[in-house]
């Protein structure tokens, strides 16, 4: 495995390769991430992690200085999975002058996440189309656990006439349901203890929409009120059309329910896909 941190270095070894894959990260690699990398093996022969804590996706006063490095341990795990190449650049590498150029996402990103984290898509797909650009990949795999990411990924490489297939991976959650993430870390015991409850949450209206009801207004108040009475506070719980995240009709069939709520100083997102019974 190699560890590169120039663009010209990558540009140059990547030269002898036929079929990339790219799994951009932030690093603080888990069994999710690793889950992608075995993914991967599926699309290509050369495997290339990325490892960026990419500032332009923080917003103000969030949490880009105390996010998680750990590139010693993240490079242990992908040597063991054979990864061909891990990708840490410096911010200077990515962003040699201020950027301002940016990428203007579309407008499903306006809602849910955006609501909440203005700015976030603009500095999220700007960094991903450098690192497409930077590797050229034949594929790309993402999680869905940040499902919104992966549909605004998808569509900028399809309006940007990108050559690259995105892949979506299912969450790898742990085995009380909690979807694993980097950010978990920061949950104290007694947090942890309680953060699957919002996974419960959504797999309940899940089971009501698979049951045939559809009144997802009252199932999206129910949840983020019994989530509030426990010390939550809710951004949002939201049942959505899969494809663009618009609003649901009576006649959706494939529906995605979403949830972001506080639990303390740590923030959790999670989704899960459903088809409505017609």
């Amino acid at each position: 495995m190699q560890l590169i941190n120039a663009i010209s270095e990558l540009r140059q070894r990547l030269s002898e390769e036929a079929s990339v894959v790219l799994i951009p990260t932030m690093g603080n690699l888990h069994d999710g991430h690793l889950a992608l990398v075995e993914a991967a093996k599926y699309y290509g022969s050369c495997i290339v992690v990325s490892i960026f804590v990419n500032r332009l996706q923080f917003e103000p006063g969030g949490d880009f200085d105390r996010y998680p490095r750990t590139l010693q341990q993240d490079c242990e795990k992908l040597q063991a999975l054979g990864v061909n190449i891990v990708f840490v650049p410096d911010e200077e590498e990515i962003y040699p002058v201020p950027q301002q150029v940016l990428v203007q996402p579309p407008p499903l990103a306006e809602t849910l996440e955006g609501e909440h984290r203005p700015g976030h898509f603009a500095g999220m797909a700007t960094v991903v189309l450098k690192l497409l650009n930077i590797v050229q990949p034949r594929a790309a795999i993402f999680g869905k656990k940040d499902y919104q990411q992966l549909a605004i990924v998808r569509e900028m490489a399809k309006q940007l006439n990108l050559p690259v297939e995105i892949v979506g991976e299912d969450t790898i959650r742990a085995i009380d349901g909690l979807a694993l993430s980097s950010r978990n870390g920061y949950l104290s015991s007694t947090e942890r203890a309680e953060a699957p409850r919002l996974n419960r949450h959504l797999q309940a209206i899940k089971a009501a929409i698979e049951s045939g009801q559809r009144d997802y207004a009252v199932m999206e108040s129910v949840a983020t009120d019994a989530l509030q009475q426990r010390g939550w506070k809710v951004d949002y719980i939201a049942v959505r059309e899969q494809q663009d995240l618009s609003m649901p009709h009576s006649e959706s069939k494939h529906l995605v329910v979403l949830g972001a709520a506080w639990l303390g100083k740590t923030r959790l997102i999670d989704n899960l896909e459903v088809d409505a019974l017609m």
